[in-house]
């Protein structure tokens, strides 16, 4: 991020923390309403029930896919739950690793240029998947309208409350807790750059899914298919806005010369054209090469989040691929159907991350906590490694420690034999 936007941001997580509730109040009226008016922190609560009158009020249509949307999803999560194990080692101890879910998620919704229920989906059904104890939402309320739909996703996903407010100083708030809004362990979700920069500089005070980028997908085509399907699929990609960028990578110079002359039939046809063509001019690219080795070559290289195979064996070049946050694969696969319902989580790593990070999962809404069981017999096994290695860093505290356990049963500490009245738990 820029000086100017760390700066900004550093002022805001500073008033937010000192001040709490008021400071809301203050960044609401001045970024999120077109007026002065009073406002109280009650108005800003969002709470089941208006989601629920949301989820209702909607069109039947757009209900029904929310909630066929959200079931595919948790389909989908459900598989990546990890389970808490143990196993019993050849010396006697018993070794494995617990599982538990977050207490607490805040998911952070955006409201600038577009509205995204299906972030409300893919942040929230992961979580509850996990077992996550409550997950609060942040949306900003623009000119004090909430987005309808966002709010029934909510409902339809499992949110259990939330808050109209946005931008950097939601992220504080969801950081620190507020009078209002309660501190969280983890902040999910998509922002602008004041939201990223503010999740970056409060990583250690609270988790966070990932630093997300603009987002970006690469289409490889070896020249089959529709080259219409593939036009549409680049600009799907960057009317996201200004910064998207969208790439195809061909085997057939011809093929590319389709996609081009089809881009331009049907473009005056899309609603955010502006943005489309910003996207395309700035970040957009044609690459042609002699062979899908070297496509895939590239495309590891770029390691972007969204790789549509649009190839008529996909698999076989999906072997050859190594770095990507989700794959498409075939002339059918269009990277939309994984935006909104296709089952896979659609936050995923930009930037050439996805060269090191994931997909957001379940797994993300877990933690996992070491399990070390030793008696007299397998303490004993260990100490002696223990010790050695302790002393060859010269920590004889260390050593020390490990070696009292090497007297095995005949220095076994003494057990209460009863649990008194006072040490009894509660």
């Amino acid at each position: 991020p820029d000086a100017e936007t760390v700066a900004a941001v550093t002022a805001i997580l500073a008033d937010v923390r000192r001040r709490g509730d008021a400071a809301l109040l203050d960044y609401t009226r001045r970024f999120d309403r077109d007026d002065d008016a009073p406002l109280a922190m009650d108005s800003l609560i969002i709470d089941a029930a208006a989601m629920s009158a949301a989820a209702a009020a909607i069109p039947a249509a757009a209900r029904e896919a929310l909630q066929e949307a959200t079931r595919r999803v948790r389909v989908y999560h459900e598989r990546q739950a990890q389970q808490s194990w143990r196993y019993e080692d050849e010396d006697g101890a018993v070794l494995g690793q617990r599982v538990t879910p977050l207490d607490k998620v805040g998911v952070y919704v955006p409201g600038g240029k577009a509205a995204y229920p299906s972030s409300v989906i893919m942040n929230t059904v992961p979580a509850k998947v996990a077992g996550v104890g409550e997950v609060i939402m942040t949306m900003p309320a623009m000119e004090g309208e909430l987005n309808p739909t966002a709010l029934a996703a909510a409902h339809i996903a499992g949110v259990d409350r939330g808050f109209a407010v946005g931008g950097a100083q939601a992220v504080a708030a969801l950081a620190y807790g507020t009078d209002a809004v309660p501190a969280v362990d983890k902040i999910v979700g998509p922002g602008n750059r004041y939201v990223a920069t503010a999740k970056r500089l409060l990583f250690g005070t609270v988790g966070i899914d990932m630093i997300a980028g603009p987002s970006e997908v690469v289409i490889v085509s070896d020249g089959g298919g529709d080259p219409e399907w593939v036009a549409m699929d680049l600009f799907a990609q960057a009317e996201h806005d200004e910064d998207a960028r969208a790439i195809l990578i061909c085997v057939d110079a011809g093929f590319a010369d389709k996609v081009q002359q089809s881009m331009e039939k049907l473009l005056p046809r899309m609603s955010r054209r502006c943005i489309i063509e910003a996207a395309l001019r700035n970040n957009g690219a044609f690459i042609i090469v002699p062979d899908l080795a070297r496509a895939a070559e590239i495309s590891d290289a770029i390691a972007p989040e969204h790789l549509q195979l649009a190839v008529a064996e996909p698999e076989r070049l999906a072997e050859r691929v190594r770095h990507a946050g989700a794959m498409f694969l075939g002339y059918y696969a269009a990277e939309v159907l994984g935006d909104y319902c296709a089952g896979p989580n659609h936050v995923l790593p930009t930037g050439r991350t996805a060269r090191f990070s994931s997909p957001l999962g379940v797994y993300d809404f877990q933690k996992r906590a070491s399990i070390i069981h030793c008696d007299a017999q397998a303490a004993a096994g260990l100490a002696a490694t223990a010790a050695t290695l302790a002393a060859a860093e010269g920590l004889t505290a260390h050593a020390a420690a490990a070696a009292y356990r090497l007297g095995g049963a005949n220095r076994a500490p003494a057990t209460p034999a009863t649990t008194t009245a006072r040490e009894a738990p509660a």
